[in-house]
């Protein structure tokens, strides 16, 4: 599905009470960038990719390009494939569809981490410390053309 047949989704998901979230998978010769939450309980929380909301009357796109900017200040240059989505509850209880896609950025630093105590570029042959559906986005990421 490409990015304008999901923005024809987004009114219906907006009705039917569904949230939207976008992903990024940013790709540094081999190794993907990848945020540590800020945590201060007992738990170490798991590492994401860089994304948002989608907001109300916002493309795909935009939230994409805007929640890379906002958590690692790196500018997206283009969105190269959508790799892969999933669903979950919020911790509110309210159904998300979280849409991942690899995206080409200017440079991939200096990295400005606005809402996450720090991040780092792990290989992909190498186990991660992710949910395991974030494990099987990056793993369809693993098996399309390198970029």
């Amino acid at each position: 599905m490409s990015i304008p047949m999901y923005d024809e989704v987004l009114p219906r998901g907006e009705r039917d009470g569904f949230g939207l979230r976008v992903g990024a998978i940013i790709d540094r010769g081999g190794e993907v960038l990848l945020l540590e939450a800020n945590s201060t309980g007992l738990i170490r929380p798991t590492h994401k990719l860089p994304g948002a909301t989608v907001g109300p009357g916002e493309s795909v796109a935009a939230a994409l390009i805007r929640g890379v900017r906002e958590e690692t200040g790196l500018t997206v240059t283009g969105i190269r494939h959508h790799v892969g989505d999933f669903d979950y509850l919020s911790p509110a209880g309210k159904p998300v569809r979280r849409l991942h896609f690899a995206v080409d950025v200017k440079a991939t630093g200096p990295i400005r981490l606005s809402a996450h105590a720090g991040y780092l570029w792990v290989s992909l042959d190498r186990e991660l410390f992710v949910t395991p559906s974030i494990r099987g986005i990056l793993g369809a990421y693993k098996e399309l053309p390198a970029p």
